[in-house]
């Protein structure tokens, strides 16, 4: 590479990481052609229908500031939710339970087609940037480097760069070729759930029809539904059902099964939804897959990131905010070691591989808390003690939630704090059983009872933040 001419890097996939990635290196000052195998989505748009909404947190803003798009997306694509609100499956009132003790907290209801129109518009104003569609990648050539695909023809380009990265997703050509090489670590683990995509409409005169900042969740043990708001006031809502069993996709074989089970299971939602058979047998049924690899870089000049090198399940909203972690620190990478780009990679990938590990177990174990746990009395008293023990003691004692979804401290420190704070209001469940009402004599009985475990949490450092303008 050569100090006079600008750098060159090849990006496989248009998608959200390789929009934001083109945004950060054409800021650089590099040359970068997008390879995407899908058609021009400005031109055809996009295909509803197995998308599920999005949750930008803290991370994914950190990542969007780092290319001065924060503000943007946040103004234009994000509606606050500041926690979930439970659905039960019998009769009763509706349980808010609230993301964090500070009621400013919140994760932000994104439309994923919305959002990657906004990156793709904002990386094709940059100089140097280019975007070739219908060009699905082929193979990568590891040692040029170069990637090859296949034009809209059938003809065959090879565009040789700098560096080729791929984000292209869980199932990505460019980590399959990697795959092929010596000593490569590939695993893929599939959940017996899948997930379909329904719809709930505005009201008719117009505005939500539900609570519009919070999080919807329907559990109901073994399998559930949420749904996330829209900025047209719509809804988007996602079954999370086993494949096979009772209460799953196999079991409803007609529209007639549908409304009825829907009737009996959520009940709540069937008068929102007055297209859900026909949503529900025209939209497909997607698997949710983890994967886990290493390593993530070859040759000091090809490199997966995203999906493509640690997709997770969607259970803690943190796929795209891990992965646009992942831009902003390949690019403080790259920009830190310019004559380096070798020593760059390696560095990337030894802050990220941990962390893109421990996201991954937690979206798993978030699962569970989700559809099992966050509608059973004695897992919602320990998240009153959570939050009462996080007001009274700040940082000193912030959940895992909120290290997670609030700040930037790595997901492994999370991961960890998350393991201490578990044990810790188990324990104090025990000693101070569930109130008739949470006053503050029942407040100053939680604090004393936690004091003498506080030796057990492991102090980290304050809790990054990142502040858009609202």
């Amino acid at each position: 590479m050569s100090g006079a001419q600008p750098r060159t890097a090849v990006i496989i996939g248009a998608g959200l990481a390789g929009c934001l990635m083109a945004c950060y290196l054409a800021r650089a000052g590099w040359r970068i052609a997008v390879f995407e195998r899908r058609p021009d989505p400005r031109a055809k748009g996009y295909v509803g229908g197995r998308s599920i909404n999005l949750a930008l947190s803290v991370r994914g803003i950190a990542g969007l500031a780092g290319a001065e798009l924060a503000d943007l997306v946040v103004q234009r694509e994000a509606i606050p939710m500041r926690g979930r609100m439970i659905h039960p499956a019998t009769t009763g009132p509706l349980v808010f339970q609230p993301y964090s003790a500070n009621p400013t907290d919140a994760i932000n209801s994104v439309s994923r087609a919305g959002l990657n129109l906004t990156l793709l518009h904002a990386a094709a104003e940059l100089p140097g940037v280019s975007f070739h569609f219908d060009h699905p990648c082929h193979d990568v050539d590891l040692e040029a480097p170069a990637a090859i695909m296949t034009d809209p023809s059938g003809a065959i380009v090879r565009a040789q760069a700098d560096l080729i990265l791929g984000c292209d997703g869980a199932f990505s050509p460019v980590r399959l070729r990697l795959q092929k090489t010596d000593r490569f670590d590939y695993s893929q683990s599939y959940l017996r759930h899948g997930y379909k995509e329904l719809h709930i409409p505005p009201a008719p005169g117009g505005g939500f029809v539900m609570e519009p900042n919070a999080l919807h969740i329907w559990p109901r043990g073994g399998a559930m539904m949420i749904a996330l708001p829209n900025r047209d006031a719509s809804f988007t809502c996602t079954l999370f059902w086993p494949f096979e069993g009772e209460h799953a996709f196999a079991a409803l074989a007609d529209r007639a099964a549908v409304e009825a089970f829907f009737r009996a299971h959520y009940a709540d939602a069937v008068p929102l939804m007055p297209a859900l058979t026909e949503d529900f047998a025209r939209n497909p049924t997607s698997s949710l897959v983890t994967v886990r690899c290493a390593p993530w870089t070859h040759g000091g000049s090809v490199a997966v990131l995203g999906d493509a090198a640690h997709a997770i399940v969607p259970f803690y909203g943190q796929g795209m905010n891990c992965a646009f972690e992942d831009c902003r620190e390949l690019a403080a990478c790259l920009a830190h070691a310019p004559r380096d780009q070798a020593g760059a990679l390696a560095e990337f990938e030894r802050r990220r591989k941990p962390n893109a590990d421990a996201i991954a177990d937690m979206a798993l174990e978030n699962f569970i808390e989700m559809r099992d746990l966050a509608g059973r009395p004695d897992f919602q008293y320990r998240k009153k003690i959570e939050q009462a023990l996080h007001k009274h003691h700040g940082d000193r004692l912030t959940p895992q939630y909120n290290l997670v979804s609030f700040s930037t401290v790595p997901y492994a420190v999370a991961q960890r704090r998350g393991r201490e704070m578990d044990a810790l209001l188990r324990a104090v469940a025990q000693r101070v059983p569930p109130p008739v009402s949470f006053d503050q004599a029942w407040h100053a009985a939680i604090v004393a009872a936690a004091e003498p475990l506080l030796g057990s949490i492991t102090p980290i450092e304050p809790a990054g933040a990142v502040s858009v303008r609202p």
